[in-house]
């Protein structure tokens, strides 16, 4: 894997992070929607850099000790290198740091990719949501990763 390093978002971070929104997503966050994140005291978002280049991102809401993860983006031409697994990582860590019960996300059940990635780092499914997603309309699957299950992975 190349040299990432993974910094906190900031305000330096909008406009590559807005980039990979469009490039990942069918309904990407705008900048003003990822700009009201730095303000918010309950979220945890981190970047992905490799020699300046935004190449992924991770966003989530610690409310009460329950993580939420809003999105997890990373480049195409970055993809199974490691990335999300960093990213992943990062931000269970600062989870179990701040004494979370557990962190979960959305995935649309046809991103196979992601649904793997998340398992390997110890997500389980536990739900469904119909019709969760639009453009196209899809189903996502709940996943929950919980501390007491917490085993170091190599992502």
């Amino acid at each position: 894997m190349t040299d990432i390093e993974l910094k906190v978002f900031g305000e330096e971070h909008l406009h590559g992070v807005a980039r990979l929104e469009e490039e990942c997503f069918s309904v990407p966050w705008t900048c003003d929607g990822l700009k009201t994140e730095l303000g918010n005291k309950f979220a945890r978002f981190y970047v992905a850099q490799n020699g300046g280049e935004i190449v992924g991102y991770i966003g989530a809401h610690n409310v009460l000790g329950e993580v939420s993860i809003a999105n997890i983006a990373v480049s195409p031409k970055y993809r199974r290198q490691g990335v999300g697994g960093l990213l992943l990582n990062k931000l269970i860590s600062v989870s179990e740091e701040e004494n979370a019960e557990f962190v979960t996300l959305e995935v649309r059940k046809s991103n196979l990719g992601a649904i793997l990635l998340y398992e390997k780092a110890g997500f389980c499914v536990v739900g469904e949501r119909k019709r969760f997603y639009e453009s196209p309309v899809e189903d996502a699957l709940l996943m929950t990763y919980y501390f007491e299950n917490r085993k170091e992975k190599d992502l």
